[in-house]
């Protein structure tokens, strides 16, 4: 299979029975892609599918969102009854839950946004023409954590102060005794290094993992639609279409857990130190 990104992600002429190089899965390869206009050499502004995808979902919540509430109604229509539902579901379902109703409604806007950003770029992947999870390239779920990361930092230094910060970070208690200043370490690592590595890794690996699984049956119904292969074939489009429905599952999940997490590194900064 060739790694130029120009090129399909699979050999559509080559089938099993046949003498053509054999089956070649997905790869690396398959999360490149071509730029649309602009080189990665800085000639041009560089731009390719993923960013395209990114703006076109970013469009399409905002486009969604202004038309349900731009002329909002105390009986609402279809549209604004669905957009309420999605909202109050971030709302109660998530904030309020993890937060609490008088810290959190102030962050409702922000993890309302994340949410649906993160929800559509994980849908991408199921959309015919599109098919691709933006989450799937590492820079957008880093972005997205590292935001987070920045707030939680500087909410949790403007609550507590310099000292009361330090300790909120380190899980100061001096009942532990002799273990506290290895109970110190371990949480200041764990909080300042491991919880915002793990909060970007954990949407990507999973969104990148889906989509590698899809890949694979798609391209083995393709390569073994040949002869006796057929019923081969069949079965791995069976599997497609479960994987498929197992992946709209996983996507509405891990847009669930990235603000669920956001709003727990929210609640840790605003919680009183004792």
């Amino acid at each position: 299979m060739s790694a130029d990104p120009t090129q399909l992600a699979f050999d559509t002429s080559c089938h099993l029975f046949q003498d053509c190089g054999g089956f070649e899965g997905p790869g690396l390869h398959s999360f490149l892609f071509k730029p649309l206009w602009g080189d990665a050499d800085g000639n041009g502004v560089y731009f390719n599918k993923p960013m395209l995808l990114a703006l076109l979902g970013s469009l399409i919540i905002v486009g969604f969102f202004w038309a349900a509430f731009r002329k909002p109604k105390v009986v609402p229509g279809k549209l604004q009854m669905v957009a309420e539902a999605g909202y109050d579901f971030v709302r109660r379902g998530i904030v309020y839950e993890t937060i609490g109703k008088k810290e959190g409604e102030k962050w409702v806007p922000l993890m309302v946004s994340i949410f649906f950003f993160v929800w559509m770029m994980n849908l991408w992947s199921i959309v015919p023409v599109a098919q691709f999870p933006v989450t799937s390239i590492i820079a957008y779920p880093a972005v997205l954590a590292g935001i987070v990361y920045v707030i939680w930092m500087s909410l949790t230094f403007k609550r507590h102060g310099f000292v009361g910060g330090f300790k909120n970070l380190t899980g100061y208690d001096k009942s532990l005794g002799a273990v506290l200043p290895l109970v110190m370490v371990i949480e200041f690592f764990s909080n300042v290094f491991v919880r915002p590595f793990t909060h970007a890794v954990r949407l990507f690996a999973n969104m990148f993992a889906g989509h590698t699984l899809l890949l694979l049956f798609t391209i083995a119904s393709w390569y073994m639609l040949n002869g006796i292969g057929i019923a081969y074939s069949g079965v791995s489009f069976v599997m497609v279409i479960v994987m498929t429905g197992f992946e709209l599952f996983i996507q509405a999940v891990q847009a669930y857990v990235f603000v669920l997490l956001a709003c727990s590194f929210i609640q840790g900064a605003v919680a009183e130190h004792h």
